[in-house]
């Protein structure tokens, strides 16, 4: 007789998880109660094989070093990589480089510390912490949680609304470039982003049904690859013009004072840049959260660390060759976005390629962005509301060809709302370098250093006024200051902008 199959529950009490195993019954049974409880009556033979889970009970993760790397990737190479060539022209030939490293560094060492506060108090065998903001829980605890919460978060939202701006405005290149020559050179060819802000939104509805971190690793890939193609499109562009007889190449000291209106513009510039720069590198928010897909064995920590490495060096890589590049074509008149630079004639198709690239690979970041900010709403709101059906219960939906998909109202409502919210917010301010700044600013110091900083120091309980407690200290304090500047930089160029922009009117 055909194999008859039922799943039980089996209730662990040392971390109170459910693991739900398989039985597969190889002759006949039955199922019989018994005061509320059911039996598995069934012939000679029972084969137990558990549901897929890891010691916690959740679901097995199944990340490994490569999509753990496309994760770092599709963060960390973003529309920052967009602005680096214009961050050079401010800084120069000397100062650029130096900056693109310095950051890179401090990008790369901190993400080792915070790979290890995955698991505490060891970062091997220790208590998984699903998110950031669990980790800095688990391991400092009081009001630093709060604060850590309130910085991660509000920086994912702000990353999602800063991508909806770069995607619309690489939509708008395109629409431009085909206006050209539809039209000719002559043709203004004036452009509102707001249709392709809705467009982009629109897309977003769709993909952020996507339940969970771990369900999107294909769009993460895609994205990833994207972002890599687009990049060497620049670089290649650069180069090409940069050979090129008759172009500047940059100077060794940036924009000079005569290429702005007065000194403290020049001083604002610089400070947008290293906002610009530091909000190239941000990633570390989403950290934790992607070492939680990752398998184990080898122990997460390892893997994370050289999903890191491999994310940071390549990105480095492509920063410097891109920025040195844009720079070298474009001189001290860099545009904020090296993409838009190269104009729209030929070769157009390729800066249309590249263009088509940008958006695909927003589309992914986006949800890579967003989905911790789901997780922390939806855990919470299921916790709070335990018997509400809104919120608790899943709807299976048939879909040809694709199997089944569990709808759940509440995350169809609210994140909806979220994507709506956001495509609203990126009309009203959609000004490139600057935002890119200020997100930059807000989110480099805290949660690349400073928590992780502080972290390792407690986890590893670290000796005070040791000589690698005060080089750490240092390091807290010389970026809190950059991070400062940044801020401040970011926030004049927003105010600059806001002098000659009409909401929902000012076409490009």
């Amino acid at each position: 007789m055909p194999a008859q199959n039922c799943r039980i529950r089996i209730y662990r009490m040392r971390r109170d998880s459910v693991i739900e195993y398989q039985i597969s019954a190889m002759e006949s049974g039955s199922i019989e109660g018994h005061g509320g409880h059911r039996t598995l009556v069934v012939g000679k033979e029972i084969m137990f094989s558990p549901l897929i889970t890891d010691e916690d009970g959740h679901p097995q993760r199944t990340g490994d070093v490569w999509t753990a790397s496309s994760h770092v990737i599709t963060a960390v190479i973003g529309s920052g990589v967009l602005s680096l060539a214009w961050s050079m022209s401010q800084l120069g030939w000397i100062a650029g480089p130096l900056v693109l490293l310095a950051f890179s560094f401090v990008t790369y060492y901190t993400s080792m510390l915070l790979a290890d506060t995955y698991r505490s108090p060891d970062p091997v065998t220790g208590r998984r912490n699903y998110t950031y903001t669990d980790a800095v829980t688990a391991i400092l605890g009081g009001k630093r949680v709060f604060l850590c919460g309130i910085v991660q978060y509000l920086n994912l939202l702000g990353t999602t609304i800063g991508y909806t701006i770069t995607a619309s405005i690489s939509m708008v290149a395109i629409g431009r470039s085909d206006c050209f020559h539809e039209k000719g050179r002559e043709s203004p060819c004036h452009i509102s982003n707001n249709l392709y802000m809705a467009i982009f939104g629109a897309a977003q509805v769709l993909l952020s049904q996507i339940p969970n971190f771990s369900k999107i690793w294909w769009l993460s890939t895609l994205a990833a690859v994207m972002s890599l193609t687009y990049s060497f499109i620049g670089l290649g562009l650069g180069i090409g013009m940069a050979t090129e007889k008759g172009h500047s190449h940059g100077s060794l000291g940036g924009v000079g004072i005569a290429g702005v209106q007065k000194s403290v513009d020049k001083i604002w510039n610089i400070f947008q840049a290293l906002g610009n720069i530091a909000f190239a590198y941000s990633f570390s928010m989403i950290l934790v959260e992607i070492q939680d897909t990752v398998k184990s064995p080898p122990a997460e920590n390892k893997t994370m660390k050289k999903a890191s490495f491999i994310g940071v060096v390549v990105t480095t890589m492509f920063y410097i060759s891109v920025g040195c590049a844009g720079y070298a074509a474009f001189g001290d008149h860099a545009p904020g976005n090296l993409l838009t630079g190269f104009g729209f004639y030929n070769p157009f198709w390729l800066v249309d390629i590249a263009n088509i690239c940008i958006v695909i690979h927003l589309v992914g970041a986006y949800q890579v962005f967003c989905q911790p900010l789901y997780a922390f709403v939806e855990e919470w709101s299921a916790n709070t509301w335990t018997k509400s059906c809104f919120i608790q219960n899943e709807y299976k939906v048939p879909i040809p060809g694709l199997g089944e998909f569990k709808l759940n109202l509440f995350r169809l409502v609210w994140r909806t709302c979220f994507v709506v919210f956001t495509t609203v917010v990126s009309m009203v301010l959609p000004f490139f370098n600057a935002i890119m700044g200020v997100l930059g600013a807000i989110a480099f110091f805290p949660l690349t250093v400073y928590f992780p900083i502080q972290m390792h120091i407690a986890q590893t309980k670290l000796r005070r006024w040791s000589f690698k407690w005060v080089a750490l200290q240092l390091m807290c304090v010389l970026c809190f200051f950059v991070t400062m500047a940044a801020l401040v930089g970011s926030i004049a160029g927003v105010v600059e902008v806001l002098q000659h922009y009409t909401p929902f009117k000012t076409t490009y």
